[in-house]
C-alpha cells in the first residue's frame, strides 16, 4: 500500500504508540468498507447491557417518568358505593307512588340513615349509598314537593358505581417499566401515592463537532452555519425524559473534541458525538474513541441517512457517534439511540409502525443502503415531502414519520402499501 493511501486522520494515530497506530489504521481502513445492516445494528445496541438504577420521588415531580415497581393497590375502587350523578337514593324493589326525603347526602358526607320502605334519600354526584338503597333515580326524572319525591318516568339503570368494581385490593394497577403520563399520575393519586418509586434519569452528554458551526444569536460569517445538532439533539434527549447534562461545541481539533469525550465520559451515562466520524481527513472522533478506551462495535451502517454511525462501549458508559449533517442525526437518534436510552430508563420503547398507501412513486438510484425518508400521513395516505437529503432539515418539519425502504429494493409505486415509521 503506497503512503498516500493511508487515511488522512494519521495526523491523530501518529500521536498514539506505534502499535497503537498500526491497528488504529487498519481498522480504520477495513471499517470504511464494512458495514452492517439495520437490523445487526439494532441487535448489536439491543444486546449491550445497561443497568437502570432506582430513586423514589413525590408524585408531583414523576410526569414522564418511568415505573421501577409495580403498583398493587392496597384499596377498592371506588372505595364505597357511590352515585353516579345527582338524583334520589332508594330501594329498587319498592313500588311505592311517594318517597318521604329522609336526609341529603352530599359527596364527602356519610349517611347517618338507612332508607325503609316509602324513603328515599336525595344524594348528589359521589355520595356515598345509604344502606337499604340499591338504586339512584336520575334528578330529571322526579318532582320534589314538601319533603316528598314523586317519579316522573321510568329509570331502569341503577346509577350506581359498585365499591372495587374498577380496583381491588392486591390488583396490579400499572405495571414496571410503564411511562408516567398525565392518566398514569392520576391513577397513583387515586391510590393515595404520594411518592413513587421511578428508574432515575440518564445523563447524556452532547458534543456537536465543527469548526464551521456557529451557536445561534451569533453574526453568521462566511462560509459558517448556525449549530442545529446540539439543539434538535438536547430536545430529543429531554423528550425520551432522560438528562442532558452538558452540551458542548467543539471546532475541528483533536485536542478540543478529545478533551470534550473525556470529560463526559467521567460525568455522564451516555455520550452522544455530533459530526467527525465520517472517513473525511478531518474526521477525528473514531480514533479519539479507541484511544479513550471505548471499544467500538460498529462504525457504519447500511442506511440512508447516517451511514457512518459509531457506536461503542466503555466500563459500562455508552457512546454514539452519529454524522453531521442535521437529517441523519435526528434520524440516527430516532431509530438507533432512542430505544436504548429507554432502556436506560427501565422501558421498553416499540416505536408506531403504519402502514398506509403511498400517494405517488417513489424510485431511487441506489440500493445498496436500507433508506428512511420524512414523509406526511394523513388518513391512511404517505405523501411524499420536498427532500434534498441529509442537509435539508427543513423537511422534517412538515413530517411525522420515516418511510422505510428495505436495502436492495429500488422503490415504490404510487397505491404501494408501505411501512411508515411515526414521529412521536
Amino acid at each position: 500500500m503506497r503512503k498516500g493511501d493511508l487515511p488522512r486522520a494519521n495526523d491523530f494515530a501518529a500521536r498514539l504508540p506505534s502499535h497503537d497506530r498500526t491497528d488504529t489504521i487498519i481498522k480504520r481502513i477495513f471499517v470504511r468498507e464494512t458495514m452492517i445492516t439495520v437490523e445487526a445494528a439494532l441487535r448489536t445496541i439491543g444486546k449491550t447491557a445497561v443497568k437502570p438504577r432506582r430513586e423514589t420521588i413525590p408524585l408531583g415531580l414523576a410526569l414522564y417518568r418511568v415505573l421501577a415497581q409495580d403498583v398493587v393497590s392496597k384499596i377498592s375502587m371506588p372505595p364505597f358505593h357511590k352515585s353516579a350523578m345527582d338524583g334520589y337514593a332508594l330501594n329498587s324493589g319498592d313500588a311505592s307512588d311517594a318517597f318521604r326525603v329522609i336526609e341529603m347526602i352530599p359527596a364527602g358526607v356519610v349517611p347517618k340513615k338507612s332508607v325503609g320502605r316509602g324513603q328515599c334519600a336525595k344524594i348528589m354526584t359521589g355520595g356515598m349509598v345509604p344502606r337499604g338503597a340499591d338504586r339512584v333515580v336520575r334528578r330529571e326524572l322526579t318532582v320534589e314537593e314538601n319533603g316528598i319525591m314523586r317519579l316522573l318516568g321510568r329509570d331502569d339503570s341503577p346509577n350506581i358505581c359498585r365499591r372495587g368494581e374498577d380496583v381491588k385490593p392486591g390488583d396490579i394497577v400499572l405495571l414496571r417499566g410503564s411511562i408516567l403520563r398525565p392518566q398514569e399520575i392520576g391513577i397513583l393519586a387515586s391510590l393515595g401515592a404520594a411518592r413513587v418509586d421511578v428508574y432515575v434519569r440518564p445523563a447524556v452528554g452532547l458534543i456537536a463537532t465543527g469548526s464551521e458551526i456557529v451557536a445561534p444569536g451569533r453574526r453568521l460569517s462566511a462560509g459558517r452555519i448556525y449549530d442545529s445538532n446540539s439543539f434538535s439533539l438536547s430536545a430529543q434527549v429531554e423528550g425520551c425524559g432522560a438528562v442532558v447534562k452538558s452540551r458542548r461545541r467543539t471546532a475541528d481539533s483533536v485536542t478540543a473534541i478529545r478533551r470534550a469525550i473525556a470529560s463526559a465520559l467521567e460525568r455522564c451515562d451516555l455520550v452522544l458525538v455530533s459530526g467527525g466520524v465520517s472517513a473525511g481527513d478531518l474526521d477525528f472522533v473514531p480514533a479519539i474513541l479507541r484511544d479513550l478506551g471505548v471499544g467500538l462495535r460498529f462504525e457504519r451502517i447500511a442506511v440512508q441517512p447516517g451511514k457512518p454511525t459509531v457506536f461503542g462501549t466503555r466500563r459500562g458508559k455508552v457512546v454514539f457517534g452519529v454524522p453531521g449533517n442535521p437529517v441523519s442525526t435526528f434520524v440516527v437518534f430516532e431509530v438507533f439511540i432512542k430505544p436504548l436510552l429507554f432502556r436506560m430508563m427501565g422501558h421498553d420503547y416499540q416505536p408506531m409502525i403504519v402502514r398506509a398507501a403511498l400517494t405517488e412513486d417513489f424510485l431511487r438510484k441506489r440500493t445498496e443502503r436500507a433508506a428512511l425518508v420524512p414523509v406526511h400521513v394523513h388518513e391512511g395516505a404517505v405523501a411524499l415531502l420536498e427532500y434534498h437529503g441529509s442537509a435539508h432539515i427543513h423537511a422534517l418539519g412538515p413530517a411525522n414519520g420515516l418511510l422505510y425502504v428495505p436495502r436492495g429494493l429500488k422503490g415504490y409505486a404510487a397505491g404501494d402499501e408501505v411501512h411508515v415509521r411515526l414521529l412521536s
